[in-house]
């Protein structure tokens, strides 16, 4: 497959803080109170949305025959330490081929049946806080995209940044990143890329190394505060 035919899922976050009127942008008066940034897993859930994703859509079976077939990337990894290559790898073992709708259709029916088990309770309350507040929050994840767009929509979020995966002219993935694993200085690269160069980030939570440079641009610095369980 020849990569000028590939297409990328289309990027989940959305411009805020600005309305178009007429040919004119005007600035929006919420943005006074900037913008606050959650990374998910960990942070907003009790363990990885895109592992627990694959292993409910694999099956068990599959899902330990397709970790065992992983080993050699695993291994790799501890010497690599690239966790993008890591991630790609597992896209390849498990979804590789299948349509980029149905991956979507999937998601939505993993964020169903799954948000109560995964979304923690005090990350949640700081999420609707901050939004009674009349912030725009944003999740910037590093994993899929897809996996993470249910779950934002039923927060209410106004934007998603996350890894993007390749599909082709037929919209099939084709089993790589379209991009760079979206943590570390990818964050921050991947927020001022839709919302300037000259944002404000009034708060940002986060739980591991691949937060902390979100964390260092913001305001207000959260780092491991969310720790209750479903």
């Amino acid at each position: 497959m020849k990569m000028g035919g590939m297409r990328t899922m289309a990027r989940k976050a959305t411009m805020l803080g600005r309305r178009t009127v007429g040919s004119h942008m005007m600035t929006d008066p919420l943005d006074e109170l900037g913008l606050v940034a959650f990374d998910f897993d960990g942070t907003m859930t009790v363990r990885d949305s895109f592992t627990a994703f694959l292993a409910w859509r694999a099956g068990g079976l599959r899902y330990a025959v397709g970790c065992l077939k992983l080993s050699p990337a695993v291994i790799a990894y501890l010497f690599h330490r690239n966790r993008g290559r890591l991630k790609a790898a597992a896209v390849r073992e498990f979804l590789k081929g299948a349509p980029q709708g149905e991956l979507q259709e999937q998601a939505r029916l993993f964020a169903e049946k799954n948000s109560g088990r995964l979304l923690r309770p005090d990350a949640v309350e700081t999420w609707r806080r901050w939004r009674t507040k009349g912030a725009k929050t944003v999740i910037v994840t590093a994993s899929p995209d897809f996996v993470v767009a249910p779950f934002a929509r039923g927060l209410g979020a106004d934007g998603l940044i996350g890894t993007e995966l390749a599909f082709d002219a037929d919209g099939r993935c084709i089993g790589v990143l379209a991009g760079l694993n979206c943590r570390g200085p990818e964050k921050v690269r991947r927020l001022k890329e839709t919302y300037g160069e000259d944002l404000r980030l009034t708060a940002a939570y986060g739980d591991t190394s691949g937060d902390t440079d979100m964390l260092a641009i913001a305001e207000e610095k959260g780092y491991r505060v969310f720790t209750a369980r479903p």
